[in-house]
């Protein structure tokens, strides 16, 4: 199972997006595009990326009630996006709307269950009052998904192995939170490096500010393909 890198544009705007692309240009075939710019721009920002050439995952995290999230599926399903996330924690109801609506407007998504997040520790969970530790929450809101229907998740590096051993090879896999050795942590709490993560199960790895703050995007882009083609 071959590991792909998204570049995440986690950047102010579209004049910043878009200089980053052109300096990466094709080392990268996926891109994030998340809160940041999607709230900014709206949807066009969506089109003239996917235009570049681009495959997109949208990281909206949708959490409501089951006919919000579906409402808001049904308005995205025109936009060419490939991957688009809701919480695992919305429940099994709202899980299933989202899905039967994906399959209604836009049968070739991929919607994404998010568990824990990467910056969310032990103590982070207990904080809000879930007495587990994050490797049994995100185990347990991954089989609720997948029972759901959703066909992918997003998990930290460090439980993608045993979800891909539980859950077997059809579910895709996204992991944040990686860094190259020697990189900074930054706010990342569960981390693991590119060749690690795919040697993991992942199906795409998310690699932000490593490639971001890099002097050369392109050749840090490229490097960690190299490495996940190493793996």
């Amino acid at each position: 199972m071959d590991c792909e890198l998204i570049l995440p544009l986690d950047v102010p705007d579209e004049s910043r997006a878009t200089e980053l692309l052109d300096r990466v240009g094709s080392e990268v075939a996926w891109v994030k595009i998340g809160l940041q710019l999607f709230t900014r721009h709206g949807p066009g920002i969506v089109e003239r990326i996917a235009a570049r050439g681009y495959r997109i995952f949208l990281d909206l995290k949708l959490h409501d009630i089951p006919n919000t999230v579906a409402s808001a599926i049904a308005s995205l399903g025109h936009l060419p996006i490939d991957l688009l996330t809701l919480h695992a924690s919305g429940g099994r109801e709202m899980l299933r709307a989202a899905e039967a609506m994906k399959n209604e407007v836009r049968p070739s998504l991929t919607l994404l269950g998010v568990t824990v997040l990467t910056s969310t520790d032990a103590a982070g969970l207990a904080e809000i009052g879930i007495d587990a530790s994050p490797e049994t929450q995100v185990l347990r809101l991954a089989k609720l998904a997948r029972a759901a229907g959703i066909g992918g998740l997003v998990c930290s590096p460090l439980e993608v192995g045993r979800l891909r051993e539980t859950l077997g090879p059809d579910v895709t896999l996204v992991t944040p939170g990686i860094r190259p050795a020697g990189a900074d942590a930054d706010d990342q709490k569960r981390i693991m490096t590119p060749g690690a993560a795919a040697r993991a199960g992942a199906s795409f790895i998310v690699v932000g500010r490593p490639i971001l703050r890099a002097p050369d995007p392109a050749a840090a882009a490229r490097a960690i393909r190299a490495e996940l083609t190493s793996a």
